[in-house]
């Protein structure tokens, strides 16, 4: 209510600026932070902020450290526009700009602190690059160069442990911070350049670079928002300022093919001189040797449909072809190379489960191999796994029948005399009304009820062992956190079946090893694992063999579900104490009365 009066009445009278200014600095230092947080919050700009309340943050300590600490680094629930005016206020005067170099130098020194990065929650962490780039588009070059040392020195450090990080928001957060803060504390020097996927919140990030004109009178100061930056207009309508009209029988139109008709070729193939392999071996020595790069490309699309179809063969031959696509690197330009050499890699491990797992996860250890190679071997495996416990998966052989060069003319089946008396009570009975036919999945013995143990107990049982290139309980967490998931992946997929028991007590006591591991990726992971393993073993299974276990899993839980800065965290951690309570429900009846 007071500061739509007071900004009316502030507008071009000085006086009444003056009344404001001794209004808020008889203030008491005891309600100095609730006066401010209010102002800040209903004032529509930093103009009308900076004639409510002139220099109050050079004068009072308290409205300096309310202002230029509190607002900015210990509360982080405020939007945009109040960020726009609290340090567009700091902007407004000379007095007033030393403090919004000393916010810049204090923001940048906690975005590039690898605690803040490790354990501050990503909605504060967003809040502080924002305020961030604010400062960069409020601040001049001199300003800047003043403290370009301490400023590149806090940069840098901020760049190294956000590209660290396993998660892709807090990632993507560094490289934007990144790219715009170089561009501006150090122009002459060559530009930083990240490639990231453009979201909501990047275009927002981008946008709060440049800076914003001020409003001209109380109906412009609306929500202070930075624009989005509009297209460049053509070259010659901005030089002139109206466009400009070539002449006529100039060189450009009278070579223009505008008034043909383009020819429709979205129905073309491009045309392949090479032939596609048959055979499973044909495939694995093309993919080795062969320089034909037509033949290699049409090998490995045609990999997974050989296998599927020959499992025989796959077997003969499916470690050393596991071995072929795990170290195949991409020579040419196939469109969709990953996803080919994925689904080949899961095709082969499907068909020879137990090898191709053992040799996957003793190289999963192994040394001489890029974290991008393992994560590969964790998405196959869970990939394979699914698919094995998949009822009426597609891997299965082929019936007879079915269209395809292997069916033969003669070898439909005749009908049974029970097909046959079916089809004539089907004709002569009248149905007014008749579902939709359901079809039921064909039943199949669960394929990963045998081979899970090769899946999952070579994985769990090397992680706290370094090696030279790999280190897992180290710099490697992200591989660890997609490890936690895979393996809880395989937990869940292996319900039902025999071995689940001792899964699940090897899988708690990892995720009781690293319950306190400061990555949030990897927080993440240890909590689903829990919820597998709630989900997968039987729950009487887990009140005889494991009650000491389960009670200070519960604690655990309640913990993160209390206290964890990640969101993500806390609702998985709740997630798995209700299925906790659940159990013990189910298991612990109330008694009667």
């Amino acid at each position: 209510m007071l500061v739509p009066r007071l900004t009316a009445l502030t507008q071009g009278s000085c006086l009444w600026q003056r009344v404001c200014w001794r209004l808020v600095e008889g203030v008491p230092d005891r309600a100095m932070e609730a006066v401010l947080t209010g102002l800040v919050e209903a004032a529509p700009g930093p103009e009308v902020l900076s004639r409510l309340l002139g220099n109050l943050v050079v004068k009072s300590k308290k409205a300096q450290f309310v202002m230029t600490r509190k607002l900015l680094f210990l509360q982080y629930r405020y939007t945009t526009p109040v960020l726009q005016s609290l340090l567009g206020y700091l902007a407004k005067d000379s007095q007033r700009r030393p403090l919004l170099v000393q916010a810049l130098k204090e923001l940048l020194e906690t975005w590039g602190s690898s605690s803040a990065v490790r354990h501050a929650p990503l909605p504060q962490q967003c809040y502080v690059s924002k305020a961030v780039l604010i400062c960069l588009a409020h601040l001049g070059d001199t300003e800047l160069q003043d403290s370009r040392e301490e400023l590149l020195a806090s940069l840098m450090a901020g760049v190294k442990c956000h590209l660290d990080s396993s998660l892709p928001a807090v990632r993507r957060l560094g490289m934007i911070v990144a790219e715009v803060a170089s561009a501006r504390i150090h122009p002459e020097g060559p530009p930083l350049k990240f490639q990231y996927e453009k979201d909501e919140l990047s275009c927002e990030l981008l946008a709060l670079a440049t800076l914003q004109p001020a409003a001209d009178s109380p109906s412009e100061a609306g929500p202070f928002v930075a624009p989005v930056a509009a297209e460049t207009p053509d070259k010659q309508t901005v030089d002139s300022g109206v466009p400009q009209v070539r002449p006529q029988g100039s060189d450009s139109e009278l070579d223009s093919d505008d008034e043909f008709v383009p020819y429709d070729m979205s129905g073309d193939q491009e045309l392949k001189s090479g032939k596609v392999p048959m055979y499973i071996r044909d495939c694995v020595e093309a993919l080795t040797t062969s320089e034909d790069w037509e033949y290699w490309e049409a090998a490995l699309r045609a990999l997974e449909r050989l296998v599927f179809r020959n499992p025989a063969a796959t077997r003969e031959v499916s470690v050393e072809l596991a071995k072929v696509l795990l170290h195949l690197e991409e020579k040419t330009s196939v469109v969709g190379f990953e996803g080919l050499r994925q689904r080949a890699l899961v095709a082969v491990t499907v068909t020879d489960p137990a090898r191709v797992a053992e040799y996957l996860t003793s190289q999963f250890y192994a040394i001489n191999y890029s974290l991008r190679q393992r994560m590969d071997i964790l998405d196959v495996l869970a990939l394979a796994a699914q698919e094995l416990s998949r009822p009426g998966r597609l891997w299965r052989a082929p019936q007879c029948g079915s269209p395809g060069p292997t069916c033969q003319p003669g070898c439909t089946v005749a009908p049974t005399w029970r097909a046959v008396v079916d089809e004539r009570i089907r004709r002569k009975t009248r149905r007014f009304s008749k579902g939709s036919p359901k079809r039921r999945p064909a039943g199949s013995p669960n394929g990963f009820n045998s081979v899970a143990g090769y899946f999952f107990f070579p994985l769990i049982k090397g992680f706290d062992r370094p090696l030279v290139t790999f280190d897992l309980l180290g710099d490697d967490q992200l591989v660890l956190g997609r490890l936690a998931h895979t393996l809880g992946v395989l937990m869940y997929l292996a319900v039902n079946t025999t071995v689940a028991v001792p899964m699940g007590k090897a899988l708690l006591e990892f995720v009781w090893a690293l319950r306190f591991h400061g990555d949030t990726y990897v927080r993440r992971g240890l909590l689903s694992a829990v919820s597998s393993v709630l989900l997968s073993v039987p729950g009487e299974r887990l009140w005889e063999d494991l009650p000491d276990e389960l009670l200070e899993a519960r604690l655990w839980l309640a913990d993160v579900a209390e206290k964890d800065p990640d969101e993500d965290c806390r609702m998985l951690a709740v997630k798995a104490l209700l299925l906790l309570e659940k159990l013990k429900d189910k298991l612990l009846p109330l008694p009667s009365p």
